[in-house]
């Protein structure tokens, strides 16, 4: 994440997170920086369905027909996060850390929404290990693709 910092610091691209499975561990991370707060413009934790409705602006149609964990969920999340924060980056997690299959859906199916400015790249991953192992393994994952997108490097 060292990369990504120093880039969007020195770039001023603003970035912004709408977190279900990580907890807001995206935030976390990126608050450990000294100087974030010149590009971080906040992050909403909506674990629950009720505050992905309500705070997080997602359409109850979309969690109704395709479920919180869905692609269709993860790009609603991102989508609203960057309005809301009015951020030229917003992501958004949502998906399964376990121990147990949610909505039908397995442990470590985790999609992942990514606005960069008005483009939206959607990821679906099918991850293996424990809860902590998953929402790293994701939160890594993210990071690289952001950069990729952003032209920092190339996976």
């Amino acid at each position: 994440m060292d990369d990504l910092v120093i880039y969007l610091l020195n770039n001023n691209i603003s970035i912004s997170s709408m977190e279900s499975l990580t907890g807001g561990m995206f935030a976390a991370l990126l608050t450990s920086y000294s100087g974030i707060s010149k590009v971080f413009s906040g992050s909403l934790v909506t674990y629950s369905d009720h505050i992905k409705l309500t705070l997080g602006k997602i359409e109850p149609t979309i969690i109704a027909k395709y479920g919180a964990i869905s692609k269709e969920t993860a790009q609603a999340m991102a989508k609203n996060c960057q309005i809301l924060f009015q951020s030229d980056i917003a992501v958004s997690f949502t998906g399964n850390a376990g121990p147990d299959a949610q909505e039908g859906k397995p442990v470590g199916l985790v999609y992942t929404g990514i606005y960069i400015y008005d483009k939206c790249y959607l990821f679906e991953d099918h991850l293996l290990g424990d809860r902590k192992t998953i929402r790293e393994t994701i939160i890594n994952k993210t990071c690289d693709r952001i950069k990729k997108n952003l032209g920092i490097i190339s996976i």
